[in-house]
């Protein structure tokens, strides 16, 4: 049983969906995203927790210029193939109060992004690894410009062409390193032995940076990503919030780091002060929002700081903080938008000004409604707290001033979240709130699992760490070792 069977299913489901009528095309969507996550348990029961990659498949694609098909999964791998099978079907589920227009081609795009997405998370060959980059961004830009809001068109051609620059500078990456390599290949671990001069992996460091730091976004990257989330359908925020900024995340740690490990050497501290500014900057600006989906989106550009800031301080608590958080911040942030999506629903509103007393009418939305936000503030016992602290902890042992302005994301968050959901949930209904009715059907669904997902992680995250300890050690490791043999510790 090899990766391939993960890959290839939801571009045979996407093909698959485009056969039935609206309704029954989100009905097959969410079976082949049932099918695909339990596939991914299966694979996960099978997964043996060490530094090696398992589930491999290399066959030639293009030989002639060096191309394999070569995929497989690590403990780094995993995590992120369990995000994404996880939050697929739920993010489909989401989707059942809502009714689009050509549904068949709308669910498709979302199962075909899903198969971009696994191929980035698995990519062994820099070419492949490529196109799953690309393959997933084609699908979410006709998600945004077909079924967004009103400023849609002006807005998705600015996420495009910020993406795909910053892919091309990424291809520019690749194609030199595949160059260097003697045997003229794309093997990523061809590229890791490699052994290139401090000026060269500065080089290589910049075209790789450039393409992760737009993708999270890090700061002065994310300007296009407050408009896009806003104005793209709830199901496309979450793919993009949820998931695809994990590529970029993804790209350092697998990408980037181990193939420039002296350019990063020579720019590790600009990366953590970017990734910071980023959190201080993200959450002033929180504040000052109206609108709850905007809020949200700034939200998420300072927790994706703080994991960016915990991973350029390169050390193991680093990077096991980073990859928890990257499971935990996908579940939340879905949470948070469907939240937001439920409301935008209901009231035809996202002003916050507006709204007031939702928990009188409402008790089980206010429930869950807490509890989401909560984990997103790092609650002790809430998915949140252990990626953050282990967070906190990584860039301590880098700078101890720099995790003490990291830290302010903690607060800062607790601030405007708990501000959010007193303005929104607390205080007397008015004429617009007094109309809102209690969570139902798919909705109490997926609130429910993912609230439980926000305790069960919280309270013992010891299986998600356990999956990728062995795999960033030895990641770390080899990292290090390639800086002290070059002379730089």
């Amino acid at each position: 049983m090899t990766v391939s069977i993960l890959l290839f299913l939801p571009v045979v489901a996407a093909l698959a969906v485009l056969l039935f009528k609206n309704e029954a095309a989100k009905h097959a969507a969410l079976f082949f995203a049932v099918v695909e996550f339990a596939i991914a348990l299966i694979f996960l029961g099978r997964f043996v927790p060490d530094a090696s990659t398992q589930f491999g498949v290399d066959l030639p694609w293009i030989p002639v210029l060096g191309v394999y098909f070569n995929a497989g999964i690590d403990g780094i791998s995993m995590v992120m193939v369990l995000l994404t099978t996880l939050l697929v079907p739920l993010i489909i589920l989401t989707t059942y109060q809502h009714q689009y227009k050509n549904a068949p081609v709308f669910y498709a795009l979302i199962l075909f992004m899903q198969a971009g997405l696994l191929v980035v998370f698995t990519a062994l060959d820099g070419f492949l690894f490529y196109v799953g980059w690309e393959a997933a961004l084609i699908p979410i830009y006709f998600i945004c410009a077909l079924w967004g809001g009103e400023n849609r068109i002006r807005i998705t051609l600015k996420f495009f062409i910020y993406t795909f620059a910053g892919s091309l500078f990424m291809l520019v990456g690749i194609i030199y390193l595949y160059l260097q390599t003697p045997a003229k290949t794309y093997d990523l671990h061809e590229f890791y032995s490699l052994s290139l001069d401090a000026h060269h992996q500065s080089f290589v460091f910049w075209a790789f940076f450039l393409a992760f730091a737009i993708k999270m976004p890090v700061f002065p990257f994310h300007t296009w990503q407050p408009d896009t989330y806003t104005e793209a359908p709830s199901a496309g925020t979450m793919m993009l919030s949820g998931i695809m900024l994990k590529m970029g995340i993804y790209g350092v740690i697998r990408w980037l780091i181990p193939n420039a490990p002296l350019g990063f050497l020579n720019w590790q501290a600009l990366a953590i002060i970017l990734s910071i500014i980023g959190i201080v900057y993200a959450s002033i600006i929180a504040f000052k929002q109206t609108d709850g989906k905007r809020l949200v989106a700034y939200s998420s550009i300072a927790h994706v700081g703080l994991i960016a800031a915990g991973i350029f301080s390169w050390n193991s608590l680093g990077l096991q903080g980073a990859m928890i958080q990257m499971l935990s911040h996908g579940i939340n942030i879905v949470g948070m938008f469907f939240i937001w999506d439920i409301i935008s629903r209901r009231l035809n509103t996202r002003d916050i000004s507006q709204l007031g007393g939702i928990a009188k009418v409402a008790p089980q939305f206010a429930i869950v409604f807490l509890i989401i936000v909560l984990g997103t503030v790092a609650l002790p016992l809430t998915n949140g707290f252990i990626g953050e602290f282990l967070l906190l902890n990584g860039i301590f042992h880098a700078q101890i001033w720099l995790s003490a302005i990291a830290g302010l994301t903690i607060i800062f968050g607790a601030v405007y979240m708990l501000r959010m959901y007193k303005n929104v949930m607390q205080g007397e209904t008015n004429a617009l709130t007094l109309t809102f009715t209690d969570i139902h059907g798919s909705e109490k669904l997926v609130l429910g699992i993912i609230c439980i997902l926000i305790i069960g992680i919280g309270v013992y995250p010891q299986p998600i760490l356990h999956i990728s300890a062995a795999a960033v050690d030895n990641l770390v490791r080899s990292v290090t070792i390639k800086i002290i043999t070059a002379g730089k510790y």
